[in-house]
């Protein structure tokens, strides 16, 4: 029988990375992690670099080509990412 005050494990975790400030980087690191699946595999081999700041997705990419169609798709790629994260992640997105 639960008591009054017990959480489930999944309650706990959340509420720890809370406590301690890490879920936005938990969470920025999932959708680093989730990149072939949210982009593709073709344009993620073509990613040299990813990382998220201020809510800023700053990408380099290999190919010209690649970068032009993710540049007319940015609101699109925006819209994947906070979904995955359920949370406002990234609002814009920068191509170095």
């Amino acid at each position: 029988m639960r008591k009054a005050n017990d959480k489930s494990l999944k309650e706990a975790i959340e509420q720890m990375m809370q406590v301690y400030k890490i879920k936005r980087k938990f969470d920025e690191t999932g959708i680093i992690a989730h990149w072939p699946e949210l982009v593709g595999k073709p344009v993620a081999n073509r990613t040299k670099e990813l990382f998220i700041h201020d809510k800023k997705l700053f990408l380099r990419l290999e190919s010209s080509v690649v970068k032009n169609e993710l540049m007319n798709m940015r609101s699109q790629i925006i819209q994947k990412i906070n979904e995955e994260a359920n949370s406002i992640l990234v609002e814009e997105i920068i191509f170095l």
